[in-house]
């Protein structure tokens, strides 16, 4: 069996929150919502976000940010100091640019802001 990575699900606690994060930062098309559920285009795949049920959310305080081992990657297509300074200025929290020996791109990671990474992707040529 061969299989294709399709979509990457979320459970978040806010779903219209991180819908609006990832729309306003990342340009992503809205495919699909509604009050639990909100499907995303992101190019190659989708990224869903779903509302963590009902159990789990009665445990969680409000400004709590999840901890988890899951990163979005996005290559962009601009510099990447620029477009790290952009996140800054909007209050995204972000670590410093990075990249490895024999590696064609830089990198930088940021949170959404119930605390899942992502990380930003440039060719080097670009910066």
């Amino acid at each position: 069996m061969k299989a294709t990575l399709d979509t990457i699900i979320l459970y978040v606690k806010n779903v219209e929150l991180l819908k609006n994060f990832y729309v306003e930062n990342f340009r992503l098309e809205v495919m699909e919502e509604d009050p639990v559920w909100a499907l995303l285009n992101a190019g190659a795949l989708q990224i869903g976000l779903h509302t963590i049920g009902d159990p789990y959310l009665e445990n969680i305080k409000n400004g709590h940010q999840f901890d988890n081992n899951t990163k979005l990657v996005f290559e962009i297509d601009t510099d990447i100091e620029s477009a790290r300074k952009e996140f800054v200025s909007r209050n995204i929290q972000m670590r410093d640019i990075k990249t490895f020996d024999n590696y064609d791109f830089w990198l930088c990671d940021g949170t959404d802001p119930e605390g899942n990474v992502f990380q930003l992707k440039s060719k080097k040529a670009i910066r």
